[in-house]
């Protein structure tokens, strides 16, 4: 990766690129420390040590939530217009059919998502705002309309950044700046990590411990991420006047993860509404029902987790993949699997395959959501954030971006036939 990166160095149009996006990167941490006007940041520092929903919030937002600054929601409004944008793509029909459209209808879609995205930011801002009503200075409807309206605009700014970074920098914008959000939290990390030692609240062995189960973690997500079921493909000769096509072989490259983080990401959502809710009222017997039996950590917290998790893991995986389609396709060219027939054997066969291996990347997935558990109970850091979602999504982006960099740098290193 770091030869990579070096030869990309040289290269001075990559060289633009990588320095665009690093500047991206500056105007987003800088905007990470201007706050909100009218935030008692007392308040929020309470919510923060009260429940890991507000936690997470944190973590991916880069500190921004903590310091409530405009930057407060992050990108997670256009990530959940997004998903849902997709999602609406294979039931509605005419947006199935812009899909199918090429570049023009993925525009069209794209700025769908775009305006879909300001009315989430918006109802999310102003739910944030009623709810954080103790942490409104003065509170009233010009206040929650000011405090809504900034979180929105920081929003809709954080999604213009994410789109110039994929425009004219390395990588996909949006996840580079969740990328970005969670990494900044990494020095803060270990110097508390540090400190603990320090004092004597830990003691070396169990950082030791900490650092091994995060490097096996790292190492588990990559192979993991990069792991495939290939099913061979063969293509039958056909003659068509002079010429001779087909008559190679070929494979499907299944991947183990296809779902990505997104399960991981609805069920944390769907998990932490009720939790939530609850929160708000801490006096009520449901408030009081929900911090005892159904806090993080908890056996029922895990366990709704976890199977959670497997659900949205075979519903995106198939939204996402169409068995039907690619046995169709295959069929259409004259491709078709070793000892099945085209059509509907391979769908099924192509199902099947799909569904064991998904098994796979869910009980994978499930595990390392829960992971953060299992360390607490193993070495005792309680006050470090060691999130599967995190690590998850900075290996994947990292993974992501080192592939788009070494794909342009053999396009440019790549001489053709002509000299």
């Amino acid at each position: 990766m770091v030869g990579t990166l070096q030869n990309a160095w040289k290269l001075p149009d990559l060289r633009s690129k990588i320095v665009f996006t690093l500047m991206m990167f500056l105007v987003f941490r800088i905007g990470a420390h201007i706050p909100v006007p009218g935030i008692n940041r007392e308040v929020i520092e309470q919510l923060l040590n009260s429940g890991a929903l507000f936690g997470f919030f944190d973590v991916i937002s880069g500190g921004s939530f903590r310091n409530f600054s405009v930057f407060a929601m992050s990108i997670t409004p256009y990530i959940n217009a997004s998903i849902i944008m997709q999602l609406l793509t294979v039931v509605i029909p005419s947006l199935e059919q812009l899909a199918k459209e090429g570049e023009e209808g993925r525009r069209k879609i794209t700025e769908y998502t775009r305006y879909f995205t300001i009315i989430l930011a918006f109802i999310q801002a102003i739910g944030l705002s009623y709810g954080l009503k103790g942490a409104v200075a003065n509170p009233s409807f010009a206040q929650y309309l000011l405090v809504a309206t900034t979180l929105t605009a920081g929003t809709v700014f954080l999604m213009w950044i994410g789109e110039r970074i994929t425009e004219k920098g390395i990588g996909n914008g949006i996840s580079l700046i969740i990328f970005a959000g969670i990494v900044s939290r990494l020095p803060a990390g270990i110097a508390a990590l540090y400190e603990y030692v320090r004092v004597g609240t830990t003691n070396v062995l169990n950082v030791l411990l900490f650092v091994i189960i995060a490097g096996v973690t790292i190492a588990g997500i990559i192979y993991i991420s990069e792991g495939q079921r290939r099913i061979p493909v063969n293509y039958a000769k056909r003659v068509v006047g002079r010429r001779v096509y087909g008559g190679h072989s070929t494979h499907i490259p299944l991947k183990v993860n296809q779902a990505g983080v997104i399960p991981v990401i609805f069920a944390s959502s769907i998990l932490a509404l009720p939790t939530t809710i609850a929160a708000f009222f801490p006096e009520s017997p449901v408030g009081q029902w929900f911090q005892q039996y159904f806090n993080f950590g908890s056996f029922l917290h895990s366990a709704f987790y976890a199977l959670l998790i497997l659900f949205f893991t075979y519903f995106y995986t198939a939204i996402t993949f169409n068995p039907v389609d690619v046995a169709d396709n295959m069929k259409k060219h004259g491709g078709f699997i070793p000892g099945l027939r085209p059509g509907k054997p391979t769908a099924d066969y192509i199902t099947r395959v799909m569904s064991r291996i998904t098994l796979v990347g869910a009980l994978f997935l499930a595990v390392i959501s829960l992971l953060p558990t299992f360390v607490i109970m193993l070495t005792g850091i309680t006050n470090i954030y060691f999130g599967g979602t995190a690590l998850l999504i900075c290996v994947g982006v990292a993974l992501d971006t080192m592939k788009q960099l070494e794909s342009n740098m053999l396009m440019r290193h790549y001489q053709g036939f002509m000299k």
